[in-house]
Protein backbone atom coordinates (compact mmCIF):
# COMPACT_ATOMS: atom_id res chain seq x y z
CA UNK A 1 0.00 0.00 0.00
CA UNK A 2 1.22 3.38 -0.71
CA UNK A 3 1.57 6.00 1.93
CA UNK A 4 0.51 9.49 1.55
CA UNK A 5 3.03 12.41 1.08
CA UNK A 6 2.97 14.38 4.27
CA UNK A 7 1.61 18.03 3.08
CA UNK A 8 3.47 20.90 4.65
CA UNK A 9 3.54 24.99 4.66
CA UNK A 10 6.12 27.34 5.10
CA UNK A 11 7.47 30.88 5.06
CA UNK A 12 10.68 31.39 2.48
CA UNK A 13 13.26 31.59 5.59
CA UNK A 14 12.99 28.17 5.56
CA UNK A 15 12.54 26.81 2.59
CA UNK A 16 15.95 25.55 1.57
CA UNK A 17 16.76 23.99 5.28
CA UNK A 18 12.97 22.02 5.06
CA UNK A 19 13.69 20.69 1.37
CA UNK A 20 16.94 18.94 1.87
CA UNK A 21 15.39 18.02 5.76
CA UNK A 22 12.46 16.25 3.16
CA UNK A 23 14.73 14.60 0.74
CA UNK A 24 16.67 13.13 4.41
CA UNK A 25 13.97 12.50 5.97
CA UNK A 26 12.44 10.60 2.76
CA UNK A 27 15.48 8.54 2.36
CA UNK A 28 15.51 7.57 5.89
CA UNK A 29 12.30 6.77 6.47
CA UNK A 30 10.93 5.89 3.48
CA UNK A 31 8.05 8.75 4.01
CA UNK A 32 7.49 11.57 1.22
CA UNK A 33 7.15 14.77 2.29
CA UNK A 34 5.72 17.70 -0.23
CA UNK A 35 6.24 21.15 1.08
CA UNK A 36 5.18 24.46 -0.69
CA UNK A 37 7.05 27.38 0.66
CA UNK A 38 5.58 31.48 0.12
CA UNK A 39 5.67 34.75 1.89
CA UNK A 40 4.76 34.33 5.13
CA UNK A 41 2.01 36.45 4.91
CA UNK A 42 0.12 34.23 1.85
CA UNK A 43 1.00 31.36 4.09
CA UNK A 44 -0.72 32.23 7.20
CA UNK A 45 -3.89 33.68 4.82
CA UNK A 46 -4.14 30.61 2.85
CA UNK A 47 -4.00 28.13 6.31
CA UNK A 48 -7.06 30.75 7.40
CA UNK A 49 -9.29 30.32 4.70
CA UNK A 50 -9.19 26.49 5.22
CA UNK A 51 -6.83 25.05 2.84
CA UNK A 52 -5.56 22.03 4.74
CA UNK A 53 -1.77 20.96 5.63
CA UNK A 54 -0.29 18.45 7.49
CA UNK A 55 1.93 20.65 9.01
CA UNK A 56 3.25 24.20 9.07
CA UNK A 57 6.28 25.71 9.43
CA UNK A 58 5.99 29.52 10.36
CA UNK A 59 7.47 32.43 12.64
CA UNK A 60 6.84 31.55 16.18
CA UNK A 61 4.45 34.53 16.24
CA UNK A 62 2.46 33.57 13.32
CA UNK A 63 2.47 29.98 14.98
CA UNK A 64 0.88 31.63 17.70
CA UNK A 65 -1.55 33.43 15.52
CA UNK A 66 -2.53 30.21 14.09
CA UNK A 67 -2.78 27.94 16.90
CA UNK A 68 -4.90 31.20 19.13
CA UNK A 69 -7.29 30.70 15.76
CA UNK A 70 -7.40 27.23 15.95
CA UNK A 71 -5.82 26.69 12.41
CA UNK A 72 -2.70 24.34 13.83
CA UNK A 73 -2.78 21.90 17.02
CA UNK A 74 -1.30 24.10 19.99
CA UNK A 75 0.10 20.85 21.84
CA UNK A 76 2.06 19.50 18.60
CA UNK A 77 4.62 22.72 18.24
CA UNK A 78 8.05 21.95 18.03
CA UNK A 79 11.13 24.49 17.89
CA UNK A 80 12.62 23.72 14.86
CA UNK A 81 15.65 26.50 14.34
CA UNK A 82 16.20 30.41 14.49
CA UNK A 83 17.75 32.74 12.34
CA UNK A 84 19.33 36.25 12.63
CA UNK A 85 19.34 38.82 10.32
CA UNK A 86 22.43 39.83 8.16
CA UNK A 87 23.28 42.31 6.23
CA UNK A 88 23.89 42.43 2.21
CA UNK A 89 25.04 44.32 -0.69
CA UNK A 90 25.93 43.82 -4.63
CA UNK A 91 28.64 41.67 -5.30
CA UNK A 92 31.55 43.80 -5.60
CA UNK A 93 29.99 46.76 -4.69
CA UNK A 94 31.57 49.07 -1.66
CA UNK A 95 31.49 47.30 1.31
CA UNK A 96 30.26 49.68 4.22
CA UNK A 97 31.34 49.61 8.03
CA UNK A 98 28.63 47.28 10.08
CA UNK A 99 30.50 46.79 13.42
CA UNK A 100 27.96 48.38 15.72
CA UNK A 101 24.98 49.78 15.95
CA UNK A 102 26.05 53.35 15.13
CA UNK A 103 28.06 52.00 11.91
CA UNK A 104 24.65 49.98 10.56
CA UNK A 105 23.16 53.42 11.20
CA UNK A 106 25.65 54.92 9.22
CA UNK A 107 25.38 52.99 6.48
CA UNK A 108 21.56 52.84 6.45
CA UNK A 109 22.33 56.47 5.71
CA UNK A 110 24.43 56.42 2.85
CA UNK A 111 22.56 53.76 1.16
CA UNK A 112 20.49 54.96 -2.17
CA UNK A 113 17.85 52.12 -1.38
CA UNK A 114 17.37 50.09 1.76
CA UNK A 115 15.49 46.84 0.97
CA UNK A 116 13.86 44.44 4.06
CA UNK A 117 10.64 41.83 3.49
CA UNK A 118 7.54 41.83 4.77
CA UNK A 119 8.69 38.77 7.06
CA UNK A 120 9.89 39.34 10.92
CA UNK A 121 12.92 40.71 9.90
CA UNK A 122 11.23 43.57 7.94
CA UNK A 123 8.82 44.47 10.79
CA UNK A 124 11.60 44.44 13.35
CA UNK A 125 13.98 47.04 11.13
CA UNK A 126 10.32 49.08 10.47
CA UNK A 127 10.91 49.88 14.29
CA UNK A 128 14.44 50.34 14.56
CA UNK A 129 14.42 52.84 11.81
CA UNK A 130 11.75 54.45 14.14
CA UNK A 131 13.75 54.20 17.47
CA UNK A 132 16.82 55.69 15.04
CA UNK A 133 14.29 58.62 14.07
CA UNK A 134 15.17 57.55 10.16
CA UNK A 135 11.56 56.33 9.24
CA UNK A 136 10.62 59.72 7.78
CA UNK A 137 13.86 60.47 6.39
CA UNK A 138 14.60 57.65 4.72
CA UNK A 139 11.03 56.17 3.94
CA UNK A 140 11.55 57.38 -0.31
CA UNK A 141 14.17 55.11 0.13
CA UNK A 142 12.81 51.86 1.29
CA UNK A 143 11.97 49.18 -1.11
CA UNK A 144 10.27 46.61 0.46
CA UNK A 145 10.12 43.15 -1.14
CA UNK A 146 7.07 41.44 -2.24
CA UNK A 147 6.04 38.26 -0.21
CA UNK A 148 7.73 35.54 -1.15
CA UNK A 149 10.50 37.56 -2.93
CA UNK A 150 13.78 37.21 -1.44
CA UNK A 151 15.62 40.67 -0.66
CA UNK A 152 19.04 39.01 -1.68
CA UNK A 153 17.66 38.71 -5.64
CA UNK A 154 16.55 42.59 -5.48
CA UNK A 155 20.53 43.48 -4.34
CA UNK A 156 21.37 41.29 -6.99
CA UNK A 157 19.05 43.16 -10.00
CA UNK A 158 20.86 46.61 -8.42
CA UNK A 159 17.28 47.18 -7.61
CA UNK A 160 18.87 47.61 -3.65
CA UNK A 161 22.07 49.13 -2.61
CA UNK A 162 21.69 47.77 1.21
CA UNK A 163 19.79 44.96 2.12
CA UNK A 164 18.58 42.97 5.32
CA UNK A 165 16.69 40.11 6.07
CA UNK A 166 17.65 36.26 7.95
CA UNK A 167 20.90 34.91 7.02
CA UNK A 168 18.62 31.68 5.68
CA UNK A 169 17.47 33.98 2.85
CA UNK A 170 20.82 35.40 2.02
CA UNK A 171 22.96 32.29 2.14
CA UNK A 172 23.07 31.04 -1.65
CA UNK A 173 21.86 33.68 -3.48
CA UNK A 174 23.94 34.98 -6.14
CA UNK A 175 25.04 37.88 -6.97
CA UNK A 176 25.35 39.32 -3.34
CA UNK A 177 27.70 39.85 -0.73
CA UNK A 178 26.39 39.09 2.91
CA UNK A 179 28.63 41.84 4.52
CA UNK A 180 27.83 40.13 8.30
CA UNK A 181 25.02 39.42 10.69
CA UNK A 182 23.26 42.80 12.81
CA UNK A 183 25.34 43.88 15.63
CA UNK A 184 24.58 42.26 18.94
CA UNK A 185 23.11 45.40 20.71
CA UNK A 186 20.86 45.63 18.11
CA UNK A 187 20.09 41.86 16.21
CA UNK A 188 16.93 39.85 16.19
CA UNK A 189 16.78 36.37 16.20
CA UNK A 190 13.17 34.78 14.19
CA UNK A 191 12.51 31.38 15.85
CA UNK A 192 10.42 28.98 13.58
CA UNK A 193 8.25 26.20 14.58
CA UNK A 194 6.27 23.74 13.40
CA UNK A 195 2.66 22.92 14.01
CA UNK A 196 0.20 19.88 12.93
CA UNK A 197 -2.46 21.55 10.91
CA UNK A 198 -5.85 21.46 12.28
CA UNK A 199 -7.17 19.99 9.24
CA UNK A 200 -4.69 17.53 8.67
CA UNK A 201 -4.75 14.16 6.94
CA UNK A 202 -1.66 12.19 7.93
CA UNK A 203 -1.06 13.60 11.09
CA UNK A 204 0.45 10.48 12.53
CA UNK A 205 3.02 10.62 10.14
CA UNK A 206 3.22 14.27 10.44
CA UNK A 207 4.33 13.80 14.26
CA UNK A 208 6.88 12.03 13.22
CA UNK A 209 8.63 14.40 10.87
CA UNK A 210 7.82 17.01 13.51
CA UNK A 211 10.18 15.20 15.54
CA UNK A 212 12.83 14.57 13.22
CA UNK A 213 12.95 18.21 12.19
CA UNK A 214 13.32 19.25 16.25
CA UNK A 215 15.68 16.64 16.22
CA UNK A 216 19.74 17.15 16.74
CA UNK A 217 20.34 14.66 14.13
CA UNK A 218 19.45 17.73 11.88
CA UNK A 219 21.53 19.85 13.51
CA UNK A 220 24.49 20.23 11.18
CA UNK A 221 22.08 20.95 7.80
CA UNK A 222 20.29 23.91 9.56
CA UNK A 223 23.49 25.18 10.53
CA UNK A 224 24.66 24.62 6.82
CA UNK A 225 21.67 27.02 5.51
CA UNK A 226 22.69 29.50 8.22
CA UNK A 227 20.17 28.77 11.25
CA UNK A 228 21.21 27.71 14.73
CA UNK A 229 19.37 24.85 16.00
CA UNK A 230 16.83 25.33 19.38
CA UNK A 231 16.66 21.90 20.45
Amino acid sequence: MTRMSITGISSMGTRQVLNDLACAYEAQSGQRVAIVSVGGVAAVRRIEAGEAFDIVVLASDAIDRLAASGHVDAASRVRIARSGVAIAVKAGARRPAIDDEAAVREAVLAARTIGYSTGPSGVYLTRLFERWGLAQRIASRIVQAPPGVAVGALIARGEVELGFQQLSEMIGVEGIDVLGMLPPAIQTQTVFEGAIGANASASKDARAFLAFLGSSDTDATKIEHGMEPVN
